[in-house]
């Protein structure tokens, strides 16, 4: 591939070497596009990238040695005397590394419908909503978030929420290969200011909601921070789709360019649920709600929650966008599960326990508070926090637990390289701030059948924190844990 068919799109100047001599990029031949200097061979474009502990500039002169095609660096590199190897100068080589995949990969978002989700919660469970819908009305449908990127039949295990921009642009020509008309992804704040998902436009940009979360080193530095990088989304989208009862939408949505249409319970909003009933039996949480506006039809969800209607909401406004049918979108809701986030199972005709990904005091909360909206005999949550991380986390989960559940059994989590014990110990410190009860059980496996064994008629169980994870982290390995494995060998040990 000549060079500067990939340099579409940002601005750049080509020099050899370090000097003020230039290089026309249309003589360059390029034979592959790499950012990892391991990677780097005869004829390849190395890309120098900054990390927080790794700055690819310093590969500059292993680039030479191994006689790369090109480098493209965003300030000076070292290079021998003498050295006249192509140097891509640019202003900041993440932004143009995302355009040159785009053109090396041949621009597959052109070939796809391309959805992309933000916001602090929800996301993953509105990917999955979207992505039933569609391919319920007979689309094919790719997706990458959180826990996984499915390209077809194959599940490939998602490192980052949003990949890097050379591998977001390999899945999506890999999509086009397997024949998906469409992809649907989850876009972090850290993604879009990190300029993961440039170097095209999605045609639908969705924001769910947003609170103070990710702010810290390495990061975002405040909270307006947070919100500018979410926003970025929809300067990047022709049509977005916003909750419009969240409080900060308009600054979400501040220099937006594109066509917004807005969800949520309030009247002024494009798409209005209305009519909610809740839906309590044994093993199985719902809402049922109607929808104004936009499109009008009759709903079924089979998790809990205002929350849950909103991720339906965004959903149904996306599927509307794709022209899909309320005949096509109501079984979808109804059937559409999400491995970890609210996931039912079944245990048992007298109480319903769930597993739930929330392994922070606000996602915590979120989800207490709405399953006591249920009404439950007791409202039992089981967790534990991760090692290596911020004790104040495991305070507030304590407090949380504490305080808006009737009975909390706190066990191990992630320990990585910490004991358990004291982990435990100071989420103890956060419960004994509350009136809550609790229990403290180090091993999950006996803390899970502990809960298990004395549910009592109309309890909603809670198994807090590791979702879908399906391991246990200790002393630096990772040993094999799904909890729905371990339900079942304590239903079967129980018979």
């Amino acid at each position: 591939m000549i060079l500067s068919k990939l340099l579409d799109g940002f601005k750049f100047t080509v020099t050899a070497g370090n000097t003020d001599k230039t290089v026309d990029p249309a003589t360059v031949e390029i034979k592959d596009v790499v950012n990892d200097n391991r990677k780097i061979e005869e004829g390849s474009l190395f890309l120098c990238i900054q990390g927080a502990n790794f700055d690819g500039h310093s590969c500059a002169a292993e680039a030479f040695e191994k006689k790369a095609g090109a480098i493209v660096a965003c300030h000076d590199v070292e290079l021998p005397d003498g050295c006249e190897m192509p140097v891509v100068r640019v202003e900041d080589s993440r932004y143009a590394m995302a355009f040159i995949s785009a053109a090396y990969f041949g621009h597959p978002a052109e070939k796809l419908k391309t959805i992309g989700i933000t916001g602090t919660k929800g996301k993953t469970t509105t990917t999955y909503l979207i992505r039933d819908m569609l391919q319920n009305a007979g689309h094919k449908v790719g997706l990458i978030g959180t826990i996984e990127v499915i390209i077809g039949d194959e599940h490939i295990h998602a490192e980052n929420t949003t990949p890097e921009s050379y591998m977001l642009q390999y899945y999506m020509s890999k999509m086009v290969e397997a024949g998906c008309d469409s992809v649907v992804m989850e876009v972090s704040s850290q993604g879009l200011m990190l300029h993961r998902s440039q170097g095209f436009t999605f045609d639908i940009g969705i924001f769910t909601n947003i609170e103070p979360d990710h702010i810290g080193p390495n990061e975002h530095v405040d909270f307006e921070d947070y919100m500018h990088c979410k926003g970025l989304l929809f300067k990047q989208c022709k049509v977005g789709i916003c909750n419009g009862d969240d409080v900060h939408v308009d600054d979400i949505l501040e220099g937006h360019t594109c066509k917004v249409e807005t969800y949520g319970f309030s009247e002024n909003v494009d798409l209005r649920a209305i009519n909610l009933a809740y839906i309590h039996k044994p093993g199985e949480l719902g809402v049922f709600f109607d929808t104004d506006g936009l499109i009008n039809m009759h709903a079924e969800i089979r998790t809990p929650g205002k929350f849950s209607v909103y991720n339906a909401l965004c959903a149904i406004a996306v599927a509307r966008n794709f022209g899909c049918t309320p005949e096509e979108i109501a079984p979808a809701l109804k059937d559409a599960k999400v491995k970890g986030r609210i996931e039912m199972v079944k245990v048992s005709d007298e109480f319903t326990l769930m597993i739930d990904y929330a392994h922070n005091a606000m996602a915590l909360k979120s989800l207490l508070t709405t399953l006591k909206d249920y009404h439950p005999n007791r409202l039992i949550c089981l967790f534990g926090c991760g090692g290596n991380r911020s004790k104040y986390r495991r305070f507030e989960m304590g407090e949380v637990s504490g305080k808006y559940a009737d009975f909390t059994i706190i066990t191990s989590d992630n320990p990585r390289f910490e004991e358990p014990e004291a982990i435990i110990d100071d989420i103890e410190t956060g419960m004994k701030k509350t009136d809550g009860k609790y229990i403290k059980i180090i091993d999950r496996k006996e803390a899970i059948r502990y809960a298990i064994e004395n549910g009592e008629q109309g309890d909603i169980i809670v198994l807090a924190g590791k979702g879908h994870e399906d391991y246990q982290e200790i002393k630096g390995v990772k040993y094999h844990m799904d909890e729905r494995e371990l339900i079942q060998e304590i239903l079967d040990e129980m018979k």
